[in-house]
């Protein structure tokens, strides 16, 4: 096979290189990546420069890795493969929370904490309060379902992009539901931000003309005994960009209104003293033998 590598034979002669692999599934995989990489190359026809840029881009995507900053999760979230793959991956049973991306800021270990909790030590936003219970899909509350929480700031920065600026590990808590699934924390309203744009796929959205925002939001990923892990967010309705997300990971039912409250016993009750922002977010989990 390898003296009649043409272009029409070339595909099948890679593919058939891979059908020994002791891994039937890790074949199957190889062998169909080979297939529309070079369906990719009959039909755009790149010449040698723009291949060698290609190669030049994807090494400085793996160099702009650290333990902090993760450029493939970026680049796989802007050109929506991240939500392509958790989509596939999480088709949910009626009435099940949507899931939705990782992102690249999920790096260090959220502390545990206490509900009712602030998971905000700079406290220069609107104070919020984030509430809900965790259900299964039966409607069955989930006692001690374990809830990851992180997100930006006010100003749209996470803790890991302004080291001595936010204290290690703001914005983030890892919480445990009581005895009705309930869980309630206290926060900042989030603010809408430009993923990071000093490196490769930076400079793809810019070559590109798209912009680099991503609409005010909430990570969560969510475990319980008998039911799948679920990562979502949750959506500041009305945020900019919620129309145009640059990683195509907003789903309408995970838009959740954050409603400005001026009670002084409301705010008493969560530990406040002054006006907030007040979201619902009940969670709905698959059983694990969902789908």
């Amino acid at each position: 096979m390898a003296t009649d590598f043409t272009g029409e034979t070339a595909a099948d002669a890679v593919a058939d290189s891979f059908a020994k692999a002791p891994d039937p599934r890790l074949a199957e995989l190889l062998s169909s990546l080979v297939r529309h990489l070079h369906a990719f190359v009959r039909e755009t026809g790149p010449t040698i420069a723009e291949w060698q840029r290609a190669i030049d881009f994807l090494t400085a995507t793996g160099q702009k890795c650290d333990h902090e900053r993760q450029e493939f999760i970026l680049l796989s979230d802007v050109l929506g493969i991240s939500t392509l793959v958790e989509t596939i991956n999480n088709r949910k049973t009626s009435g099940a929370t949507e899931s939705t991306v990782l992102g690249p800021f999920h790096m260090i270990e959220s502390p545990r904490r206490e509900l009712g909790e602030s998971i905000d030590f700079v406290g220069t936003g609107t104070p919020c309060v984030v509430r809900g219970r965790v259900l299964s899909a039966d409607g069955a509350p989930l006692p001690g379902a374990d809830l990851d929480v992180w997100q930006a700031n006010d100003q749209g920065f996470y803790d890991v992009q302004q080291p001595g600026v936010q204290p290690r590990a703001n914005g983030r808590g890892l919480f445990t539901a009581d005895a009705e699934g309930a869980f309630w924390f206290r926060t900042v309203v989030p603010s809408h931000y430009p993923v990071p744009t000093d490196g490769p796929v930076g400079q793809i959205l810019l070559a590109t003309g798209r912009h680099p925002y991503r609409p005010a939001h909430i990570h969560f990923i969510v475990t319980a005994s008998g039911h799948r892990s679920l990562t979502t967010h949750i959506f500041v309705a009305g945020s900019p960009y919620i129309e145009s997300d640059a990683v195509f990971a907003v789903k309408k039912s995970l838009v959740k209104e954050f409603t400005p409250v001026d009670d002084p016993g409301q705010a008493a009750r969560y530990g406040l003293t002054g006006p907030f922002c007040l979201a619902d977010f009940d969670i709905i989990m698959q059983p694990a033998a969902a789908g």
